[in-house]
């Protein structure tokens, strides 16, 4: 199901999307519904990063594990370098 809403676009800014939509092979209004869903799925993305992030940090705060920084870097650059390398050790704040 859809639902009609207008857009009152400025000229300038209609005038960018229709090349763009004919280059993309849709229609002026395909060519916006597309983006508006893309907009809405990185705001989306955007809003659960923050709350993930929020979370953890959260955790960490309540006395979660940790890494030592200088530990995690060295881990990774052994691993890129192809090397073994023991994974670092968590530890609590």
């Amino acid at each position: 199901m859809s639902t009609t809403t207008t857009l009152k676009l400025p000229d300038d800014l209609k005038a960018r999307i229709a090349p763009l939509a004919a280059a993309a092979g849709v229609s002026a209004h395909a060519w916006m519904v597309g983006a508006l869903g893309t907009q809405a799925e990185l705001a989306e993305r955007r809003q659960a990063f923050v709350r993930d992030a929020l979370a953890a940090a959260d955790e960490v705060d309540g006395g979660g594990e940790v890494f030592a920084a200088e530990d995690v870097h060295d881990y990774l650059r052994a691993k890129l370098a192809g090397r073994g390398s023991k994974r670092p050790t968590p530890t609590t704040r």
